[in-house]
């Protein structure tokens, strides 16, 4: 952080999931492509430490960050729109703060003083909002959005934090942004401004005048609606910005530019900068809207009822469609589905198929039917963390003749061809200390991997407790099995794959956390290019020999 750094604060109101992580990562986007230097910042309310023990079904995906940060699924939007690795200083909840306040207090920091919300906890949430900007050398813009809606008790302190900011970085070093919902009513066939300016009230009775309005509306906002929300909010029409609905997340920046967002933006925070550079990201998004052709493949998981489970990896599978210049078309499979109605009836018909991460028992036989049925029939396939697990499980049983399983799920399993890790047994707690954020792994000469990658050595993000039990390993390699990808001393399988098969790798870590707009990542790259091949084959044998080549 240096003296000229500019501070923007993100908040929303009227509803939650209005797209404020969107808002945030946009114009971070646009901020970046104007030559600045920015970090982003998310601020949750609720108690939790972090998302590492909520279930998929309470917060969606937990992104992981290089440093091994469980974190807000936002996180995942931030770097992909800007491609900036985050830290753990990038996502702050309330029970962080709670719990530096009162170790503070228990070590006796604060000399006997009563602790309270005010000034101990927010002072403690501006000490991180300030940090969050050091350490990542001359930072010219901090992006810091704050969840959940205006008026929610818990985010009650950060609000007041930010308040406080503003004084105390003086006049034009920080701006407030207001992310809000303005409705169309149809039976009134009118759009309706009364839940923005209610939103608005809550927040100047807080003491924070917002300096932009980002209002999200299915309908075009007319002049006049745009001068009313002035009028009764204190904020210039030309900071009333209109936030419409869009097919493609990243098609967002786009419209929110032709807006005047950032122009309003970097106009405020009076920062010198030149117009956004936004040539490659048009290209981008003309493919997203106009692909070539289509190809589909299946998810087979345990969480498909909520697609932000998997946000990453739907993602990633966007990035590798713009790069193939087609739409993936992703085919939703409960893994509990294929256990009960069969792996040919849920299956049939897709090009490639993965197997994504997860915890637990439930779906775990559909998920190794799945496995292999796309083995057996030639099908691309990646496994992802749990995914590579049900490969190894799978081969084991049907190649090598073991009774395998994880102990995960079995502790009595005959053969557990997974195991939990030697660093990861006798613990106590549960938060935080998996296997997290990255880790080298090396790659075997001349395998599938090495190819993707184009390098021997790589790098990717990890969240897992078990392991390919390393007494397994000469049999199942005996047996076909290919370890392509070891940790450097060589005691951890990272990655396996099958040399009989057209395209089917899995990895232990978690791809879809590095995978970018404009960089998709090598493995789901691969997993559509083979998917393409497949789809356009007259038959699976021409498919297997074309992949080959």
């Amino acid at each position: 952080m240096t003296e000229k750094t500019k501070f923007v604060f993100i908040t929303g109101g009227v509803v939650s999931s209005l797209g404020k992580g969107i808002a945030a990562s946009s114009l971070g986007f646009l901020l970046k492509q104007r030559g600045l230097k920015i970090i982003l910042q998310k601020y949750d309310p609720y108690l939790n430490v972090d998302p590492g023990t909520m279930s998929p079904f309470q917060h969606g995906e937990v992104f992981v960050t290089d440093d091994g940060a469980e974190t807000d699924l936002d996180l995942g939007h931030y770097e992909r729109f800007t491609d900036i690795n985050l830290s753990q200083r990038s996502n702050v909840t309330t029970g962080q703060v709670y719990e530096a306040v009162i170790n503070r207090e228990r070590e006796g920091g604060y000399l006997g003083g009563t602790v309270q919300v005010i000034p101990h906890i927010t002072d403690e949430i501006k000490g991180r909002i300030l940090k969050g900007a050091k350490g990542n050398g001359d930072v010219d813009v901090v992006i810091t959005e704050i969840g959940g809606t205006s008026g929610d008790i818990e985010g009650l302190p950060f609000l007041e934090a930010v308040r406080q900011l503003q004084f105390e970085l003086g006049e034009g070093n920080s701006l407030y942004i207001h992310l809000t919902l303005v409705p169309y009513i149809a039976a009134a066939r009118e759009i309706k401004t009364k839940p923005t300016q209610h939103s608005v009230k809550g927040l100047r009775e807080i003491g924070i005048q917002p300096d932009l309005l980002l209002c999200r509306s299915e309908r075009p906002l007319s002049d006049e609606i745009k001068n009313k929300i002035s009028l009764f909010c204190n904020v210039e029409k030309e900071a009333v910005i209109e936030a419409l609905d869009s097919d493609s997340i990243y098609e967002v920046p786009l419209n929110l530019h032709k807006e005047g967002f950032d122009e309003i933006v970097v106009k405020k925070l009076r920062l010198e900068c030149e117009p956004p550079m936004l040539d490659n990201w048009k290209e981008m998004t003309r493919k997203i809207r106009s692909p070539r052709s289509h190809v589909r493949i299946a998810i087979c998981g345990k969480y498909v009822h909520l697609v932000d489970a998997y946000k990453s990896i739907v993602e990633s599978f966007t990035h590798a469609g713009v790069a193939n210049d087609v739409k993936v078309d992703i085919q939703w499979v409960n893994a509990e589905d294929v256990e009960e109605e069969g792996v040919e009836s849920c299956l049939r018909g897709i090009s490639g198929i993965l197997i994504p991460g997860g915890f637990g028992e439930r779906g775990i036989e559909g998920k190794i039917a799945a496995v292999r049925y796309a083995r057996e029939n030639n099908i691309p396939f990646l496994g992802i963390c749990l995914g590579l697990q049900c490969a190894v499980i799978e081969y084991a049983r049907s190649v090598c003749g073991l009774k395998a399983g994880s102990s995960e799920f079995d502790p009595d399993v005959e053969a557990p061809v997974i195991d939990l890790m030697l660093q990861q047994r006798n613990l106590k707690k549960m938060g935080g200390n998996m296997r997290l954020g990255s880790y080298p792994c090396r790659l075997k000469e001349g395998s599938l991997a090495e190819r993707l990658y184009g390098i021997e050595e790589i790098d990717e993000r990890h969240r897992h407790r078990w392991e390919v039990n390393n007494e397994y390993r000469e049999i199942l390699k005996e047996n076909g099995l290919v370890f392509s990808g070891l940790s450097p001393e060589g005691d951890l399988v990272e990655m396996v794959e099958l040399d009989s098969h057209p395209y089917f790798i899995a990895s232990q870590f978690h791809p879809e956390f590095k995978s970018r707009p404009q960089k998709p990542h090598p493995l789901f790259d691969g997993l559509v290019k083979a998917a393409i091949q497949l789809s356009n084959a007259s038959t699976k044998q021409d498919f297997q020999e074309t992949s080959r080549k």
